[in-house]
């Protein structure tokens, strides 16, 4: 049982370090396609399903209250929390909300380990049609996600297999654009 453990965290750490090789030029990236529209008073959407949805929420909580140092809380609001709006038919709730809500220029970071759930491709394409850019978490191939994507949107894709890898990487990637839009914003410790 000791020896899974310590197999289970490099293969932890070996997913981690080689996506933070291969996503970090995307990351700093979308950091800063976020901080500019951030700048121009717009705000981000964020979304997903499953261990996706947890991650968007911990993504828009680091937004509305500090992660590390103490600064104004950034506009941030994640899709799909309220479950009233649901109604009959939950399979298009992002896009109704990103229809009602999201404005032009504002972004949607959109989570998916798989890339293929139909209401997360729906969000996509409503973004689209707000003028919004998006900003992709995925994993393995990209699913259908990456088809709809253009050429203003950015994907950081975790090209493995295991569900518990990319879920930690989106994680740390999360993280990440936090820190950055942090320092870019509001300066502080490097």
């Amino acid at each position: 049982m000791d020896q899974r453990v310590i197999t289970l965290f490099h293969e932890s750490i070996e997913a981690k370090m080689h996506a933070g090789e291969n996503l970090a030029p995307l990351i700093a990236q979308a950091s800063n396609i976020i901080v500019e529209a951030l700048l121009n008073e717009k705000k981000v959407l964020t979304c997903g399903n499953g261990i996706s949805a947890a991650h968007a929420q911990i993504f828009t909580a680091s937004f509305i209250n500090s992660l590390e140092q103490e600064r104004p809380s950034l506009p941030a609001f994640n899709l799909g929390t309220d479950v009233v709006s649901f109604g009959d038919n939950a399979n298009d709730i992002f896009a109704k909300q990103i229809r009602t809500l999201g404005q032009p220029g504002d972004i949607l970071l959109l989570i998916t380990a798989t890339g293929n759930a139909s209401n997360l491709l729906q969000a996509i394409s409503a973004a689209h049609d707000r003028n919004m850019r998006v900003i992709a978490l995925t994993g393995r191939d990209g699913g259908d996600a990456t088809v709809l994507l253009d050429t203003q949107d950015i994907e950081l894709r975790v090209p493995v297999s295991a569900k518990q890898r990319i879920h930690e990487v989106h994680l740390l990637t999360l993280f990440c654009l936090c820190d950055l839009i942090d320092q870019q914003l509001f300066g502080g410790a490097t």
